[in-house]
């Protein structure tokens, strides 16, 4: 059976790379506002367009409710959410996933610099966000977003 190609791969494996390299460089300890800088610095030195705090709106029943800013987006494709918190708080990757949701990007990226690096990728179609209300909430884990 042939692989799947992943969306975005090329794209995501730069980020990555470049995630790898900052925290090769750098270590653990920094708060976010110094490595995105750096990530942002290695990713143009890789022929990368990031774009820093990029603003979002979210849509309710067709009013715009509020704004919020996206730490990343890399080649107006992909959204990156930076953390540098010792342990990863368990709303980050459903921040990631609502920041999907909200937006016409398909792929995320979650880098944390935490004692160990490292990085959750997440998608979610624009088809996908089509088949299902994209802004309600459940108790339930998203089917969409598995581990």
């Amino acid at each position: 059976m042939a692989q799947e190609k992943l969306i975005e791969g090329e794209l995501t494996g730069s980020v990555i790379d470049s995630f790898f390299e900052v925290y090769n460089v750098l270590g653990y300890g920094f708060l976010e506002h110094v490595y995105i800088p750096a990530l942002e610095r290695e990713m143009r030195s890789r022929g990368l367009r990031p774009a820093r705090e990029v603003g979002a709106r979210v849509d309710y029943k067709g009013e715009d409710i509020c704004s919020f800013r996206l730490d990343m987006v890399i080649n107006e494709k992909l959204i990156v959410e930076v953390k540098s918190t010792e342990l990863l708080p368990p709303t980050s990757l459903r921040q990631l996933c609502n920041y999907l949701r909200s937006t016409q990007f398909e792929v995320g990226l979650l880098l944390h610099f935490g004692p160990e690096p490292k990085f959750y990728r997440r998608i979610l179609t624009n088809d996908m966000k089509q088949s299902r209300n994209p802004l309600s909430i459940s108790p339930d884990p998203d089917p969409f977003f598995s581990e």
